[in-house]
């Protein structure tokens, strides 16, 4: 379904970086925006993120190019804020374990096919392009450099977007407990706090990350869904030399502004406890082993500490691709659901805030539309 006349009143319900990026695209062109967040901004899966600034590996063309463009958004952001320490493109350092390089040679070449910047680093050439690194740790086929990656941490970009937010004239509810979309007669008319209070709008963005699937199954719509639930890691601050972001065959290592590093991996996600209430276990030996693992790749193997870690779901679409744009079900329903929110910070954030306003699709986003799950 799409909206025919111009939004000028636009809740956006969701506190991360989709959502905080929506709002004040949606501000900059106008609009009257209210922000509502469950509890803090920052405060789910954009605060526990590797955010990982990349496109590499092998996926569909439109959702390549656009991951291109968001990194292509946040290369214009470190241009015109450069004294920033949040925002760094150091590359990114992929190895697989020994004798496991086939599915690491089948991305580089298709990388290659696509003029993807990647390179294929033999293991004595690994310290002279990404410092910090111990090359003894790396597999003997050697590693994939992609010199035009880098790394984000989302609070702190968040916190100057809703600075900016702030200054358009855009309203923050926080600790709002579960928001809801008013629908009247097959169109957004409002949004409900659990507290009663209903604002009085055009359009509502849905961008509550893994809530996104189960609130629109309350109208009966489907998205398709496989999101885990994913532990980060935070060491105390540590000197190490490390600048680019590590995927390693047992932790994935980047570095921080504070001079702490963040640490997540695959293995580390299946040792999480999930109770019956809903909360999590995490095993001290998991948090450890991850500790273990990230200081058996860094060079001169340092002692590294914890400071402190985040679980819960990390979104991801059943199919892997993106969920941008309007429900076909209800006018002026969009929502915002992805895997890669960082990446995809900036750019979706425009382009959802032009679709809104303007009540016209934008063909960028054409390949992920809600309405593909429709059975």
């Amino acid at each position: 379904m799409t909206s025919i006349s111009p939004i000028k009143r636009v809740a956006v319900i969701g506190g991360g970086i989709l959502g905080v990026s929506s709002a004040v695209q949606l501000a900059r062109r106008g609009a009257h925006v209210v922000l509502v967040t469950d509890r803090e901004v920052a405060s789910e899966a954009s605060g526990r993120s590797l955010a990982w600034l990349n496109s590499a590996g092998i996926r569909s063309e439109a959702y390549h190019r656009l991951r291109l463009l968001g990194i292509d958004r946040y290369r214009t952001l470190a241009a015109q804020k450069p004294e920033v320490d949040f925002l760094h493109f150091d590359g990114g350092l992929t190895w697989n374990a020994p004798g496991e390089a086939d599915r690491l040679r089948r991305n580089f070449a298709h990388e290659r096919s696509i003029g993807y910047d990647t390179r294929w680093l033999a293991a004595d050439e690994i310290t002279k392009v990404t410092p910090g690194v111990d090359a003894s740790a790396v597999a003997p086929e050697g590693a994939v450099f992609n010199p035009g990656e880098g790394w984000v941490d989302l609070p702190s970009l968040i916190r100057v977007l809703l600075d900016e937010f702030a200054e358009l004239g855009g309203r923050l509810i926080t600790r709002a407990g579960r928001a809801s979309v008013v629908i009247t007669d097959g169109r957004v008319t409002g949004v409900s706090t659990a507290e009663g209070l209903v604002m009085e709008v055009d359009a509502a963005l849905l961008a509550t990350g893994a809530e996104v699937p189960k609130m629109v199954a309350e109208l009966g719509v489907a998205i398709g869904d496989q999101t885990p639930i994913a532990l980060l890691v935070r060491t105390k601050p540590v000197d190490v030399g490390l600048r680019a972001v590590l995927n390693t065959p047992r932790v994935a290592v980047r570095p921080t502004p504070t001079g702490a590093l963040v640490l997540d991996s695959a293995w580390s996600e299946d040792e999480v406890v999930v109770r019956e209430d809903g909360t999590y276990e995490i095993h001290a030996s998991t948090v450890q082993g991850l500790l273990d693992e990230a200081s058996a790749v860094l060079e001169g193997n340092p002692e590294l500490e914890l400071d402190s870690y985040g679980v819960g779901p990390k979104p991801i679409p059943g199919d892997g691709e993106p969920v941008f744009g309007e429900l076909d079900e209800v006018s002026g329903y969009y929502v915002a659901f992805s895997h890669s929110g960082a990446t995809l910070g900036l750019i979706a954030g425009e382009l959802l805030a032009e679709e809104i306003v303007s009540g016209e699709p934008h063909p960028l986003l054409d390949s992920f539309r809600p309405g593909r799950f429709r059975s």
